[in-house]
């Protein structure tokens, strides 16, 4: 049986292929599903996603399970519990924003009955197919995902460029960005 193609990026590496194979590009309209890959897309600001996906699961359990309505509680203790966490990347400033993100997540939530309603109406509710060759042309940044940061800034949202939010965006589905060989990609 042939291998099957995918994207360069993830290649060579099990975890990188699965997470390829079965997450990156599949449409997610949960908010408890988006807010995790928001949480974890602010976590790697500066780092490789590899690096986050092989600590998921002690975020998954560092910051309960992503449940944003507890995590919008955490007091300076909790956050102090967490920078002591050797199994998340301990950055006082990404925790600190990952609480004020879960604080103004449910906020937005309010305002549009759910965060998901919030965050397509960008892409008018589906997803972006791009045509790409290979990975030189995947950009990183568009004006969707310009227009969607400084909206999620001026809502006090943190850690959330348009580099990361258009990760974001790729990572939930929002834009299919798999190159046109790779046997995900959309038809």
């Amino acid at each position: 049986m042939p291998e099957k193609i995918r994207c360069g990026w993830c290649a060579g590496d099990a975890l990188y292929e699965k997470y390829h194979d079965e997450e990156w590009g599949v449409p997610v309209y949960d908010d408890r599903k988006i807010f995790e890959f928001l949480i974890l897309e602010t976590f790697q600001a500066g780092l490789s996603w590899i690096t986050i996906l092989r600590k998921r699961e002690n975020f998954r359990k560092a910051f309960d399970n992503f449940d944003y309505q507890k995590i919008a509680k955490y007091d300076e203790a909790k956050i102090q519990d967490l920078m002591l966490d050797a199994g998340i990347i301990r950055n006082l400033l990404k925790i600190r924003a990952a609480v004020s993100n879960a604080m103004a997540f449910m906020a937005i939530q309010k305002e549009y009955g759910s965060f998901s309603k919030y965050i397509w109406g960008f892409v008018d509710g589906k997803p972006i197919v791009n045509t790409l060759r290979g990975l030189s042309q995947v950009q990183a940044t568009t004006p969707i995902s310009d227009a969607l940061s400084k909206d999620l800034k001026k809502r006090g949202f943190k850690f959330v460029g348009s580099t990361v939010v258009y990760a974001h965006m790729q990572a939930t589905g929002m834009v299919d960005d798999h190159i046109d060989s790779c046997w995900k990609k959309s038809n």
